[in-house]
């Protein structure tokens, strides 16, 4: 038995592109104490640098919302801002290799301009390594916990009796211990966004997808992951905070919501059990035993959120998507909710890692690949057509050759439509540093470039299936002009963007234009820069193995 699903009607709100507007972050100020605050050339010019996951993305909107409600203005670059923070990223080497390597060009900049300040923060700052961070990070003034964040402007003094009535903090961050090391709480992020959004402190990056945290923190146990030691353990926003959050993005016109966690579909486990939730008893099938008894899911979430309606009765949010998913809790709850409603996008990101079962145990990850794969063919049969993606590490303390070519069978076997690989690289703190690792680099190398082949055929056969159908794609911004070091993806991707057949009926004033299907397919297409925004049906007419092309054949602007 099933509760019935919400069905919050907007109406008479106008639900559309048109209604689309970054939400405000600065609060009226009071006349009365208007006067007592600072020249705006007094306060600092800030630029924001976000690396790594949709999570940091998102506290990224967080911060640069409070420097804005403080009265600073965006600097339009690195190069120029009083102020820089680095939200950082420290799952893979290469992203803290950047950071490392910008250190020299900060402390240049501030030697140029005395009063600048850098402020690092993200996965990159961990309690328990916090005396080593100044030497790795020489030009870095201040360090922030990602827990810590919600204190940038009252830290850096922005936060006064000159600032806005009622910018406030809720209380310092707090730590707690997991494997006998200091690590974040995580206790106050969820009234903290709370108190971010009734203020209107949250600078939503784009204006077409808007994020929305619902779970912080990971109680995982994968060797190779420094997230639990830079996250601290699951918290779970309120269901009513987050079906709230959820309404005012639909009332701001946005098409599409990505519910985020670093394990998104643990949502819930840690809420206390309410009667109202009664019906929903699920337990997880692989991993640590955990029950959901009387506990909102994420199942609960997706129909609340889809039970959002326009006054024509469909999903005032059109697009709902949710990352990242552990293999643990794909419940069949979860792919019920997923099957029933209207507004989930056909795309799960499910990763496996390895297709071996013996490197699974050594990377912590307690699933089987038999778990895993059975998980797919019940959300296969229940979503027919799903687009599936997943991460894959090569290289990991101990691969033998055998467990690589397990996971290139298991590429063959599972056919995903995008893979994110990477070679692994040890993380200082992590649990595999006690393993060796014994993988040479260039073993490790050949191997990456061996499964990016393997995807590479499996991606194009499965896009080839789209040539010649008709899609729905939301145009999410104009294309620009290759940038330097791109990625070898990004090249594939605009060599077919920039083929003469793409321009041969496009009208004047068309532009190159990018989007995604509900599938997550890139369509690359020509059009009118106003379509940015909207959903236009695309005849498809190439397909390569990164994305699509194709023409636009209506366009669904209301």
């Amino acid at each position: 038995m099933t509760a019935a699903r919400p069905n919050d009607v907007f109406s008479p709100l106008s639900v559309g592109p048109a209604a689309i507007a970054p939400m405000a972050v600065r609060p009226a100020v009071d006349p009365e104490v208007d006067e007592f605050r600072p020249e705006g050339h007094g306060l600092p010019s800030f630029h924001i640098w976000t690396l790594g996951c949709q999570m940091n993305q998102s506290d990224s909107e967080e911060m640069a919302g409070q420097l804005l409600a403080a009265g600073c203005d965006r600097a339009p670059s690195l190069e120029t801002a009083d102020l820089v923070v680095i939200n950082t990223c420290a799952v893979r080497e290469h992203a803290e290799a950047k950071v490392i390597g910008r250190q020299g060009l900060l402390a240049k900049l501030k030697r140029q301009r005395p009063g600048m300040r850098v402020v690092l923060t993200g996965c990159g700052v961990r309690e328990s390594e916090r005396a080593g961070l100044l030497r790795r990070f020489p030009a870095v003034d201040m360090f922030l916990r990602p827990d810590e964040e919600p204190e940038l402007a009252l830290r850096l003094g922005l936060v006064s009796a000159q600032a806005p009535v009622g910018l406030r903090t809720a209380a310092t961050a707090a730590t707690t211990v997991v494997s006998g090391r200091p690590v974040s709480a995580a206790d106050r992020l969820a009234p903290n966004r709370l108190i971010a959004l009734a203020e209107g402190r949250v600078a939503r990056s784009s204006a077409i997808s808007a994020w929305l945290p619902i779970v912080y923190g990971c109680d995982k146990t994968c060797t190779y992951c420094i997230v639990p030691f830079s996250r601290g353990p699951e918290r779970s926003r309120p269901f009513d905070d987050i079906v709230a959050e959820a309404r005012g993005i639909a009332a701001a016109g946005y098409p599409e919501l990505t519910l985020l966690g670093q394990n998104v579909n643990s949502y819930g486990h840690d809420l206390p059990a309410e009667e109202r939730f009664g019906h929903i008893d699920t337990e997880r099938s692989a991993g640590r035993h955990l029950d959901l008894l009387g506990r909102p899911d994420l199942a609960e979430l997706l129909d609340a959120i889809d039970g959002i309606r326009d006054a024509r009765g469909r999903p005032a949010i059109p697009r709902l998507r949710f990352i990242t998913s552990h293999p643990w809790d794909l419940s069949d709850r979860l792919i019920e909710a997923m099957s029933r409603c209207d507004s989930v996008a056909e795309h799960l990101h499910l990763p496996i890692q390895s297709g071996s079962d013996t490197m699974l145990r050594r990377m912590g990850r307690q699933y089987t690949v038999a778990h895993y794969t059975e998980r797919l063919a019940r959300i296969r049969e229940a979503v027919p057509g799903i687009a599936i993606s997943t991460d894959v590490i090569v290289g990991f303390c101990g691969e033998t050759d055998g467990e690589f070519r397990a996971t290139l069978e298991a590429l063959e076997d599972i056919r995903y439509d995008t893979v994110f690989a990477a070679a692994y690289s040890p993380r200082p703190g992590t649990p595999a540093l006690l393993m060796a690792d014994d993988v040479p680099a260039e073993v490790k190398l050949r191997r990456l470039n061996e499964l990016l082949a393997v995807q590479e055929k499996i991606g194009l056969a499965l896009n080839q299936s789209w040539l010649r159908r008709e899609v729905d794609v939301l145009v999410e911004r104009v294309t620009p002009v290759r940038r330097r070091n791109s990625t070898e993806a990004e090249v594939a991707d605009e060599a077919i963007l920039h083929m003469p057949s793409l321009y041969g009926a496009a009208g004047e004033g068309s532009v190159a234009l990018a989007g995604r299907t509900r599938h997550n397919k890139l369509v690359h297409l020509s059009g009118d820069p106003a379509l940015v925004g909207h959903v236009v049906t695309v005849l498809i007419d190439h397909a390569g193995p990164f994305a699509l092309r194709g023409r636009v054949v209506a366009a669904l602007v209301e």
